[in-house]
């Protein structure tokens, strides 16, 4: 083969591994955004709807540290953001919130003003659900029936359970656990629910470790799709576009309607009241 023509085809290829595929089945339901307080300056307002709906995004929960973010979203795009309550005012509050009394009075007073379908991303360990502060956040969630949305290790999900046995609790990252472990708990909490973003290495190229195709088939109707952005490098167009790439291959590994529900009509379903 000619240097140059092996150039070009190795090009095409490279391409086709990191650009998102354009033409989806269904449209995007992103269930893990975020847009604090170190992102505003970087993306206003109408760049980051912009950047959502370029991508395909139909509908994204968001929540912020702190709540201004969620709520400039809302108001510039109430078709497109579901609005999510975090605990944190700034981003160092993920290390202490659940220590942090003025966290309750904080989320009376927004959940007074506004209307919310979840409480969350927070960050939680086992040994700290059974804190005060988080026992009265997950009173919350039951006197306002909104969705716990928990990045959490197995037995704080337990915990969470144990508090508020009707609850709605999305896992985001799956806990970071193995397929074993999340098997456990989905069989145990039919309200679980399991967002896959940054679980990357149970997929790789073409094709699920074998105990996590199993698991996304056996439980095809509780996984969720969700970006992260987390920081604001995570809001550049090239990073939206490459992880939702990334979810598009993972989606043509499986049965097309597993791939539509993790892709959207699970989360359609669970935030059904909240879209218009």
């Amino acid at each position: 083969m000619p240097r140059k023509l092996s150039r070009v085809l190795c090009i095409l290829l490279l391409t086709c591994l990191t650009s998102p595929v354009l033409a989806r089945e269904s449209p995007i339901f992103d269930v893990h955004i975020h847009y604090s307080h170190d992102v505003w300056d970087k993306v206003d307002t109408t760049e980051a709807i912009s950047r959502l709906r370029a991508a395909g995004i139909r509908h994204a929960v968001v929540s912020s540290s702190g709540d201004e973010g969620t709520r400039r979203l809302h108001a510039a795009a109430p078709d497109l953001i579901i609005p999510a309550l975090r605990p944190y005012r700034q981003r160092g509050d993920l290390e202490h919130w659940m220590r942090d009394e003025s966290v309750i009075p904080y989320l009376r007073e927004k959940l007074a003003e506004y209307r919310y379908a979840a409480i969350g991303e927070f960050h939680l360990q086992g040994e700290q659900v059974d804190l005060p502060v988080v026992r009265q956040m997950v009173q919350l969630a039951r006197e306002h029936n909104l969705i716990l949305h928990a990045h959490a290790d197995a037995d704080a999900v337990i915990g969470l359970f144990d508090q508020y046995p009707r609850a709605r609790v999305i896992w985001a990252h799956a806990g970071f656990e193995y397929a074993s472990k999340v098997k456990q708990l989905l069989d145990i909490y039919p309200n679980l629910w399991v967002d896959l973003s940054f679980r990357r290495e149970i997929f790789s190229t073409t094709r699920f470790l074998p105990t996590w195709d199993e698991l996304l088939v056996e439980h095809a109707d509780r996984f969720l799709l969700g970006i992260d952005t987390y920081t604001p490098a995570r809001w550049r167009s090239d990073k939206i576009a490459n992880t939702l790439a990334w979810y598009d291959r993972l989606f043509a590994a499986l049965p097309p309607e597993i791939a539509d529900r993790i892709r959207y009509r699970n989360a359609r379903r669970l935030f059904a009241d909240f879209i218009e």
